[in-house]
């Protein structure tokens, strides 16, 4: 019994992981199609906003100053990223969807 359940829990984040990545996919692809140079304006954006998370997150706090305002937010933008990276990463390679 433990044995099908291990393999339905796995058969679900497999199908989670190739949604995911479809809709990924698909908003590239309508973003494109709406506007390239909003498109890569926007990717710039995005990649300087997860930059900023990943240098707070690995950085010493200065001495009795927390995360505060944008800087938590883009912690928290970063973190959440590479959540998802190391789950597509598991679960997304095994999707023959592709």
């Amino acid at each position: 019994m433990e044995t099908v359940g291990e393999a339905v829990a796995e058969l679900i984040l497999t199908l989670l992981a190739c949604a995911l990545l479809a809709c990924l996919a698909l908003i590239v692809y309508l973003s494109w199609s709406f506007s390239p140079r909003l498109t890569v304006s926007g990717a710039g954006l995005l990649s300087l906003f997860l930059a900023h998370g990943a240098w707070r997150t690995f950085r010493d706090p200065a001495k009795g100053r927390g995360r505060r305002g944008f800087a938590a937010v883009t912690t928290a933008g970063f973190t959440l990223t590479a959540a998802t990276g190391v789950f597509l990463l598991f679960y997304g390679a095994g999707c023959s969807c592709l």
